[in-house]
């Protein structure tokens, strides 16, 4: 595209220096020839007086000399004879036109082709009535002065013109090329996998309108991706429910062969399913966003889950506190997304504390926001910060740490936050602060919620 604009420029503006060049050059001649015979003429006119007051040779010579073209020996005068006996034709300077062209000018001034040049002939009227030629002669130099130097000029415009248009033209080009060649590396490295490439929206609006369009695309594939293996890790983490009831069930079982073995294919299924987390959660950004507006009853679904868990805590002898959730709760989560950070965190508190630790769920309705508290007796978080982090741990040993990111997606979707901190069992206590206007709650507000939920534990409800 760049060369094509290159050419199409070059063509243009060449035609252009050609249409207005060579008809100025050939004017420029044409005023230079003017010029030399129209001094020509003023010299001729010059010997005019002269010749109707007398023919005396003396008297001509002298008025001819006193001529620039008579000095440069360029003018001659033909007076024919004046008819009486002895009278003679007189000629002053040198002839240079042919007889026949002299005799032809007595009647109508003649420019006429001789050696060198031309010569202007012209008739004038003497005191006898006869008619004198004054001859001038203009040298061929004299026509065409200036005229080189002229087109040399016009040239070099030309050439200037043409010069510039194709910089401008190459300029032009690189402006239009460079924005379609970073569109298209750009496109090539996505179809390579760098999903990180985009465009900078730059050059004619076509281009930043193609820029545009790609970078949203690029960003709704990252989007789709992100989405697919957000599901994949999220379906696998699921399953650590059945398999934390299959390796409870399993502990129980003896120490047959039979036990051993299915002991041994528990473990290694949980192992399968860590890999898989881990693989599908790998290089993920965080992502933040509302749900839509979609909510549930916050109440309902935590004695739902905890019908679930607490026929496991009662065979493993914890016990379990509930409180808060005597009345509806409605918060802005999806119903399956908060039943998933509750199992995310009771299934971490059966599988990281021992038998019998109690632990509880309390829940804490604001006017603008609500708390999930989920508390164990168990030994505690040593770093809490670490066990945040995404994908990262902590202190326990086999874990991918996608729990604890699941529980933080669903406070941050509302504009809430997740922490760790001590629980007056003695253990862990994980806070989901799920805010109900956005996250503009109000920081006072903190320690009434601890209040509330000190008096709330010293009444506990057993399941």
């Amino acid at each position: 595209m760049r060369w094509a604009l290159v050419r199409v420029s070059l063509a243009v503006t060449a035609m252009v220096v050609v249409a207005f060049a060579v008809p100025l050059g050939l004017v420029i001649r044409e005023m230079a020839s003017d010029r030399a015979f129209s001094d020509a003429e003023r010299n001729a006119a010059a010997i005019g007086p002269t010749l109707s007051i007398t023919a005396d040779r003396l008297a001509l010579e002298k008025a001819v000399a006193s001529t620039p073209a008579g000095a440069a020996n360029r003018m001659a005068v033909h007076v024919p004879a004046a008819g009486e006996p002895r009278s003679r034709a007189i000629e002053i300077g040198k002839r240079r036109a042919s007889r026949k062209d002299i005799e032809a000018a007595r009647r109508q001034a003649v420019i006429t082709d001789v050696p060198g040049g031309s010569a202007l002939l012209q008739p004038t009227a003497l005191s006898t009535g006869k008619i004198a030629v004054v001859e001038v002669y203009v040298p061929e130099n004299e026509v065409s002065n200036g005229v080189g130097t002229a087109w040399l000029v016009l040239a070099g415009v030309g050439a200037a013109l043409i010069v510039g248009s194709v910089a401008v033209a190459d300029r032009l080009g690189v402006r239009m090329v460079r924005p379609a060649q970073r569109l298209a590396r750009a496109a090539h490295d996505l179809g390579e996998g760098r999903l990180s490439v985009r465009v900078p929206e730059e050059g004619p609006p076509e281009l930043r309108s193609a820029a545009s369009a790609f970078n949203s695309m690029a960003d709704q594939v990252v989007q789709l991706l992100d989405n697919e293996r957000e599901l994949a890790a999220d379906l696998s983490h699921r399953l650590r429910t059945p398999l934390t009831v299959l390796r409870l069930n399993a502990a129980s079982l003896g120490d047959s062969p039979a036990a051993e073995q299915t002991r041994a294919a528990v473990e290694k299924l949980e192992r399968e399913v860590d890999t898989i987390i881990r693989t599908a959660r790998e290089q993920r950004p965080q992502t933040q966003g509302g749900q839509g507006g979609a909510g549930c009853d916050a109440s309902d679904v935590i004695h739902e889950r905890m019908s679930f868990w607490s026929a496991l805590a009662e065979d493993e002898g914890r016990e379990v506190r509930l409180a808060g959730i005597d009345r509806p709760v409605r918060i802005p989560v999806v119903r399956a997304e908060l039943a998933a950070a509750l199992d995310a965190l009771l299934g971490n508190v059966f599988r990281h504390t021992p038998e019998g630790t109690p632990f509880a769920v309390d829940v804490h309705n604001a006017d603008d926001a609500v708390i999930v508290l989920v508390s164990d007796a168990g030994g505690g978080i040593a770093d809490p910060a670490a066990a945040l982090a995404r994908g990262n741990s902590g202190e326990r040993a086999g874990s991918t740490g996608l729990g604890l990111d699941i529980v933080r997606r669903v406070a941050e979707s509302t504009g809430g936050d997740v922490r760790i901190g001590r629980s007056v069992l003695g253990g862990t206590e994980v806070r989901i602060w799920i805010a109900l206007d956005g996250g503009r709650t109000a920081q006072g507000r903190g320690h009434r919620v601890r209040s509330r939920r000190r008096t709330a534990l010293r009444r506990p409800t057993s399941v």
